[in-house]
Protein backbone atom coordinates (compact mmCIF):
# COMPACT_ATOMS: atom_id res chain seq x y z
CA UNK A 1 0.00 0.00 0.00
CA UNK A 2 1.30 3.49 -1.05
CA UNK A 3 2.14 5.75 1.53
CA UNK A 4 0.00 9.31 0.89
CA UNK A 5 1.52 12.15 1.77
CA UNK A 6 0.51 15.79 1.21
CA UNK A 7 2.13 19.36 0.72
CA UNK A 8 0.71 22.32 2.50
CA UNK A 9 0.56 25.70 2.78
CA UNK A 10 -0.76 27.46 6.16
CA UNK A 11 -0.92 30.76 7.49
CA UNK A 12 -1.21 32.72 10.63
CA UNK A 13 -4.67 34.47 11.63
CA UNK A 14 -3.90 37.74 10.29
CA UNK A 15 -2.50 35.81 6.83
CA UNK A 16 0.60 38.14 7.29
CA UNK A 17 3.26 35.05 7.16
CA UNK A 18 3.03 31.66 4.99
CA UNK A 19 4.29 28.43 5.84
CA UNK A 20 5.17 25.39 3.12
CA UNK A 21 5.67 21.92 4.54
CA UNK A 22 5.31 17.95 3.91
CA UNK A 23 2.90 15.89 5.91
CA UNK A 24 1.56 12.28 6.27
CA UNK A 25 -1.32 13.46 8.19
CA UNK A 26 -2.35 16.73 7.93
CA UNK A 27 -4.74 16.47 10.80
CA UNK A 28 -1.59 15.72 13.25
CA UNK A 29 0.75 18.51 11.77
CA UNK A 30 -2.30 21.08 12.00
CA UNK A 31 -2.16 19.84 15.57
CA UNK A 32 1.01 20.02 16.09
CA UNK A 33 1.23 23.60 14.50
CA UNK A 34 -1.31 24.47 16.88
CA UNK A 35 0.14 23.61 19.81
CA UNK A 36 3.05 26.36 18.35
CA UNK A 37 6.19 24.53 19.37
CA UNK A 38 8.52 27.95 20.27
CA UNK A 39 11.65 26.00 18.39
CA UNK A 40 9.47 25.71 14.76
CA UNK A 41 9.03 28.20 12.55
CA UNK A 42 5.12 27.40 11.96
CA UNK A 43 4.83 27.31 15.96
CA UNK A 44 6.79 30.95 16.54
CA UNK A 45 4.84 32.73 14.05
CA UNK A 46 1.57 30.56 14.80
CA UNK A 47 1.03 29.32 11.45
CA UNK A 48 -2.03 26.76 12.00
CA UNK A 49 -4.78 27.82 9.81
CA UNK A 50 -5.00 25.39 6.17
CA UNK A 51 -5.29 27.30 3.16
CA UNK A 52 -3.89 25.15 0.21
CA UNK A 53 -2.74 21.49 0.20
CA UNK A 54 -1.74 18.50 -2.38
CA UNK A 55 -1.58 15.26 -2.13
CA UNK A 56 0.75 12.87 -3.31
CA UNK A 57 1.22 8.74 -3.59
CA UNK A 58 5.02 9.11 -4.23
CA UNK A 59 7.03 10.67 -1.50
CA UNK A 60 9.62 12.62 -3.46
CA UNK A 61 7.18 14.17 -5.45
CA UNK A 62 5.57 15.95 -2.27
CA UNK A 63 9.06 16.71 -1.15
CA UNK A 64 10.17 18.08 -4.31
CA UNK A 65 6.91 20.13 -4.67
CA UNK A 66 7.49 22.01 -1.37
CA UNK A 67 11.41 22.44 -2.27
CA UNK A 68 9.95 24.02 -5.30
CA UNK A 69 7.06 26.09 -3.92
CA UNK A 70 9.39 27.09 -0.95
CA UNK A 71 11.68 29.48 -3.38
CA UNK A 72 8.47 30.93 -4.82
CA UNK A 73 7.90 34.84 -4.04
CA UNK A 74 4.69 35.64 -1.85
CA UNK A 75 3.06 36.67 -4.68
CA UNK A 76 3.34 33.35 -6.58
CA UNK A 77 2.07 31.34 -3.42
CA UNK A 78 -0.88 33.32 -3.16
CA UNK A 79 -1.86 32.60 -6.71
CA UNK A 80 -1.04 29.04 -6.16
CA UNK A 81 -3.42 29.00 -3.10
CA UNK A 82 -6.14 31.08 -5.51
CA UNK A 83 -6.11 28.09 -7.33
CA UNK A 84 -7.98 25.95 -4.80
CA UNK A 85 -8.90 28.56 -2.41
CA UNK A 86 -9.91 32.07 -3.55
CA UNK A 87 -11.31 33.43 -0.61
CA UNK A 88 -8.81 32.27 1.54
CA UNK A 89 -10.77 30.18 3.90
CA UNK A 90 -9.01 28.55 6.51
CA UNK A 91 -9.41 24.52 5.49
CA UNK A 92 -8.96 22.94 9.16
CA UNK A 93 -12.62 21.94 8.81
CA UNK A 94 -12.02 19.74 5.70
CA UNK A 95 -10.34 17.27 8.02
CA UNK A 96 -11.92 18.26 12.23
CA UNK A 97 -14.87 18.62 13.73
CA UNK A 98 -14.56 21.72 14.84
CA UNK A 99 -11.52 24.25 15.10
CA UNK A 100 -9.68 24.98 16.33
CA UNK A 101 -9.70 22.58 19.38
CA UNK A 102 -9.57 22.91 22.93
CA UNK A 103 -5.47 23.03 23.28
CA UNK A 104 -6.09 21.25 27.01
CA UNK A 105 -8.14 18.08 25.31
CA UNK A 106 -5.60 17.65 23.18
CA UNK A 107 -2.56 17.82 25.70
CA UNK A 108 -4.49 15.16 27.81
CA UNK A 109 -4.84 12.93 24.72
CA UNK A 110 -1.02 12.86 24.54
CA UNK A 111 -1.49 14.38 20.77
Amino acid sequence: MKKQLYFYITTNTNMTVLYCGVTNSLWHRLIEHYLGNQKTFAGRFRCYNLNYYEEFDIPMDAIDREKEVKKWSRKKKELLIATMNPDWHFLNLEFFDYWPPPKEDLHSRGE
